[in-house]
């Protein structure tokens, strides 16, 4: 199965900080969650993309938060510059990627105003979550691509063994 996946939990230093959330070398992680990880990694095809950098974001940058998630939206960093058009950009450059490789699955990190599947922080700089979605994620969703997050890494492989069993029952 083909899966995006974002950058930074490929160990590729994409954060806003200049580092990675590679779930393979996290401590914070278990054994088997790590296993988990690198199953589902070399098992399918995988599609790489951080859509912040994509979007025109360098490394390292400020941390940015959704102040609006409804029309207009929008993203400023912690100096109280706009980025929206940059996080706008990335989402659509992932979305455009899913379409021409008919990828219907993502493996995103969570929290991100970008990849953020369930939650993402409020827009204060408070370190207040919210139940919303960064904008990549929430796009993805509207076009039809499930969004997961590496905390649900069970959900994932269970989605996948669905997927592929579904697509072998079609070939019979």
């Amino acid at each position: 199965m083909k899966i995006l996946v974002s950058s930074c939990l490929l160990g590729e230093d994409t954060r806003y900080d200049g580092e990675n959330s590679n779930v393979a070398l996290n401590p914070k992680f278990r054994f088997s969650e790590k296993e988990l990880f690198m199953d589902i990694l070399c098992d399918n095809e995988i599609y790489s993309i951080c859509p912040e950098v994509s979007g025109g974001l360098g490394i390292p940058r400020n941390k940015a938060e959704i102040i609006s998630h409804e029309k207009p939206l929008k993203v400023i960093d912690e100096k109280q510059n706009d980025v929206t058009v940059n996080f706008l950009i990335g989402a659509k450059k992932a979305l455009d990627i899913c379409i021409e490789n008919g990828i219907k699955v993502a493996l995103f990190k969570a929290k991100s105003p970008s990849c953020g599947n369930l939650e993402v922080y409020d827009g204060t700089f408070s370190k207040t979550l919210i139940n919303k979605q960064g904008l990549t994620a929430r796009l993805l969703e509207e076009n039809g691509v499930k969004v997961f997050n590496e905390m649900q890494l069970k959900e994932l492989d269970k989605f996948i063994k669905v997927e592929k069993k579904n697509k072998n029952k079609e070939k019979v």
